[in-house]
């Protein structure tokens, strides 16, 4: 018997579900998957291995995050929007991921 092996996705929302403010719903946003602290929406994912994280202006420049030059979902988006996108490729980069949310569970 074989054990299968959660995606990166799985793994980080289960993760995140871990975090006590935070929430699992449908995204009114994007569709699909969200994190909510109460009724705001501070996440949701665009694809397997990217997520859509409301971080604030102030803590996007604080932390030096730039928005992906290739971005195929938000090609157009200002680098003053308190929206990033994170992608996550290799499961270290979960660790980053769920630092950055609790960073962005602080702002709200």
């Amino acid at each position: 018997m074989t054990t299968r092996n959660p995606s990166l996705k799985e793994q980080l929302l289960k993760d995140l579900k871990k975090i006590n403010e935070l929430v699992v719903l449908p995204s009114k946003v994007a569709g699909g998957h969200a994190i909510f602290i109460g009724k705001k929406e501070i996440a949701h994912f665009h694809g397997p291995n990217e997520m859509d994280l409301r971080l604030t202006k102030k803590i996007i420049k604080e932390v030096g995050l730039t928005h992906p030059p290739a971005s195929r979902v938000h090609p157009g988006r200002k680098n003053g929007s308190e929206w990033i996108e994170l992608r996550f490729t290799r499961k270290i980069h979960l660790k980053e991921v769920i630092r950055l949310t609790e960073l962005a569970i602080k702002q709200y």
